[in-house]
């Protein structure tokens, strides 16, 4: 398919796509607005050059102390080495405005104005008009006021004196007349505009650059865009200030967040260590009746050594059986099964040893015992027949409990 544009047209077409880009805001213009409808019918999100995140309300007044140094400091409430001086703005034009001239009659809001006085309050603004072409501002204001009196839910009538207002830098009057009159309709672009203008005289420029934007979208005017231009540069420069601040004290929020995280896993590993600490402290588990022995380190496991009924008092003291547990001859022979169930058994009751004299390797594990710890073993363990007294062996009848 051939391109049906010949190469002055595209040039005059690559131009104003290069206007659009610079100037976003060309947009909006009333004779383009074909242009802007064929781009949202694309999907096409069109620039509003809102350089704020802040949200302001219609209603509110002079009253209302939100300015560029409360913007700056609330996000600063955590970070102290942020302060709103560290941004470097254009003041050139800023006056200080009063408060205590926002004065002005505002009618009475419940009144229904009839046919006669609506047409009476249009004889005043036609009134208020001319005073204001001849730059008498003062007799603009009374015939604006009486007109408001006759009929004050007009927004464009607050919106008309708040331009007076304006003109005399009555600041703070004037962004009251045009927040009611915003209150009164809120596609109001001449109260966006003169209110955005008066906050920048005031130097709320995040303030100004959302009024100014406001009233573009609502009717383009190349004068509110020329006012939005002039407040573009301090206003990006307070988003970006502000954007830097918030992203430090997400920042610092994460940082203490894995800070507490680490000292409270710190925490519960000191505190294990402890109570390992306590139980190692307090000896071996078992000691005193050695439950189960439990598979001891070195032990091989040692079936049957659970419990080792009397270890603590009856056959051995603690001291013998510490002696018993660190020799390694003994423990070596305590790795046999057999040894150690015939260990357990005579360890309960001596007199079992009856039961193993013919076996050889108990017998002589038993011996063994016998030697290294004497009595403690119990009498005659080492060999000699259960129930042996100490005259000496009895003879042993093989007819006992035959009868």
């Amino acid at each position: 398919m051939s391109c049906p544009f010949d190469e002055e047209q595209l040039t005059q077409l690559k131009t104003f796509v290069e206007l659009c880009k610079n100037q976003p805001l060309i947009l909006q213009h009333p004779k383009l607005s074909f242009f802007k409808d064929y781009l949202v019918s694309l999907g096409v999100s069109l620039p509003t050059a809102t350089f704020g995140t802040k949200t302001f309300a219609p209603a509110g007044d002079g009253n209302s102390q939100s300015n560029v140094e409360d913007t700056a400091k609330e996000p600063s409430s955590e970070s102290e080495d942020e302060p709103e001086s560290d941004v470097e703005l254009d003041m050139e034009g800023v006056i200080e405005g009063d408060p205590s001239e926002a004065t002005q009659e505002m009618g009475d809001e419940m009144k229904e104005p009839t046919d006669e006085e609506r047409d009476q309050s249009d004889e005043k603004r036609s009134e208020a008009m001319r005073a204001f072409s001849e730059q008498n501002y003062e007799e603009a204001i009374e015939s604006y006021t009486e007109a408001i009196k006759l009929n004050p839910l007009s927004a464009l009538l607050f919106a008309k004196r708040g331009q007076v207002f304006l003109k005399l830098n009555k600041l703070y009057a004037c962004i009251k007349d045009c927040t009611h009159a915003l209150k009164l309709n809120c596609d109001s672009a001449a109260a966006y505009k003169f209110r955005g203008r008066a906050y920048r005289l005031l130097g709320k420029f995040e303030e100004s650059s959302h009024d100014l934007c406001e009233s573009l979208k609502i009717d383009y005017d190349d004068q509110t865009n020329e006012w939005l231009n002039e407040v573009k540069p301090n206003a990006e420069k307070l988003r970006q200030h502000n954007l830097s601040v918030q992203r430090k004290k997400e920042e610092k929020e994460r940082r203490d967040k894995i800070r507490r995280a680490r000292k409270a896993q710190e925490a519960r590993a000191k505190a294990a260590r402890e109570q390992e600490a306590n139980a190692n402290a307090t000896g071996m588990p078992g000691m005193g009746g050695m439950p189960g022995m439990g598979g001891m380190p070195g032990m091989g496991g040692m079936p049957g050594m659970g419990g080792m009924p009397g270890m603590g008092g009856g056959m051995f003291d603690s001291e013998n059986l510490v002696k018993l547990l660190s020799d390694p001859e003994i423990m070596a022979a305590l790795q046999d099964p057999e040894v150690t169930k015939a260990f357990y058994d005579v360890s309960s009751n001596p007199a079992n040893f009856a039961k193993y004299q013919n076996n050889p390797r108990v017998a002589s594990v038993l011996e063994m015992l016998q030697k290294k710890f004497g009595d403690q073993c119990g009498p005659n363990l080492g060999g000699a027949n259960p129930g042996a007294g100490p005259e000496g062996p009895k003879p042993f009848d093989d007819d006992v409990g035959l009868d």
